[in-house]
């Protein structure tokens, strides 16, 4: 399948770039209808093949120097440009020995060639995807639309008011775990933004980030706290997941604090578990208060269901992945 005709612009620095962002957005409108930026390209132009998006513009920030640096920050993090390659922070040795579920989601991400190409800030800003639409744009034609196309309608929930498409990144709940901060910027201005607000749960507008700004660097604050992350997908280095966990938890052995529970690829956005968080504070992560943990995550879920697997199912891959996740984390020194 071929591109749709495009402009490539390839900025040689951070404010080239900004700038450029703005000229291509001034007017408002959407971003993806004018300018798309693109770094390792792995997921860009293979939605762009399928015609699912046809910008005007395609902006490279993958040689942008200020997005490829690592800064080691002086309580142990590090604040990583967004352009960074998934296989060089993978091997980085700061990254396998502060912060295992990082590692470990980034060890996850696709396959070797995959990881190669693609960049942190491209697995960070990953599209939502669909049954529906992440397919051919003959596939689509012959079927009716949906939000993403060209109607307000929704495939998986038929009488949803919003998108249900599925945040399949495997950073996010990893880095929600760990509390990593955004930094966002414009031609206007930067900000800053805790990644677990960055998403939400929307499948259409499913990221605080506007046409114009671009996201530049993601900071992980050190930390002593047990940390994994672990996925399910049928193939291993092939298919998206159908279910992801980030598991964060201070003390040793079955006692637990300052816990942090994330769900990913479950939703339109990654989900934080609250209430079997608070359970396993309070009684720790014994075999019984693990199971009463699950028990409280029925609420937190919401709608899960999605073309890629039936409610009942995700509901199943959710629970057995918060039961070995603790299990595992328990074991953990």
């Amino acid at each position: 399948m071929l591109l749709p005709e495009h402009t490539l612009l390839k900025p040689v620095s951070l404010d080239q770039c900004l700038i450029m962002l703005r000229d291509l957005t001034a007017g408002g409108g959407e971003r993806l209808e004018k300018a798309q930026l693109i770094a390792g390209g792995t997921d860009v132009i293979f939605n762009m093949r399928l015609k699912f998006f046809q910008p005007e513009h395609l902006v490279s920030v993958r040689r942008v120097p200020e997005l490829q640096r690592i800064e080691e920050l002086d309580d142990g993090g590090l604040r990583i440009g967004a352009a960074c390659r998934l296989v060089d922070l993978a091997d980085d040795p700061r990254i396998q020995s502060r912060f295992p579920a990082f590692k470990q989601a980034l060890d996850a991400v696709a396959s070797a060639q995959v990881r190669n190409m693609g960049t942190l800030g491209g697995n960070v800003c990953l599209e939502t995807r669909c049954w529906f639409t992440n397919n051919s744009e003959e596939w689509r034609q012959g079927r009716q639309g949906c939000f993403k196309t060209d109607c307000e309608h929704c495939h998986v929930i038929p009488s949803s008011t919003h998108c249900h498409a599925i945040n399949n990144a495997d950073t996010p709940p990893a880095l929600m775990a760990l509390d990593a901060m955004l930094t966002v910027q414009s031609a206007r201005g930067s900000r800053e933004v805790p990644i677990a607000e960055f998403y939400r749960p929307d499948g259409m507008d499913h990221m605080d980030l506007q046409p114009d700004e671009l996201l530049t660097h993601i900071t992980v604050p050190a930390t002593r706290d047990r940390n994994l992350f672990m996925k399910y997908t049928p193939r291993k280095g092939m298919d998206f997941s159908l279910g992801a966990i980030a598991v964060r938890c201070g003390g040793q052995g079955e006692r637990a604090e300052n816990i942090r529970i994330v769900l990913g690829s479950i939703s339109s956005a990654p989900i934080v578990l609250v209430e079997p968080a608070r359970v396993i504070e309070a009684d720790g992560l014994g075999d019984a208060s693990i199971e009463q943990a699950i028990e409280q995550m029925r609420d937190e879920l919401g709608e899960v269901t999605n073309l890629y697997g039936r409610a009942t199912y995700k509901k199943q891959i959710a629970k057995t992945l918060v039961r070995r996740a603790l299990v595992k984390i328990r074991e953990r020194v």
